[in-house]
């Protein structure tokens, strides 16, 4: 199923509900990006070692 199909699904089931319905596919992908690439530039990835390390110390 692609996303145009669950969208008409959840449309229909929001109408039947009396609910409002979603926003459309794609309609936030610009600002989800910028937000994800700021979160990016402001907390750099965890080194695969620190990771590691990480996970075997917490219980």
């Amino acid at each position: 199923m692609d996303a145009i199909q669950q969208h008409m699904l959840d449309t229909y089931r929001a109408a039947r509900l009396g609910e409002p319905p979603p926003p459309p596919p794609g309609r936030h992908d610009r600002r989800t990006l910028r937000d994800l690439y700021h979160h990016w530039l402001t907390h750099p990835p965890t080194p695969p070692d620190q990771l590691v390390r990480r996970l075997r110390t917490e219980p």
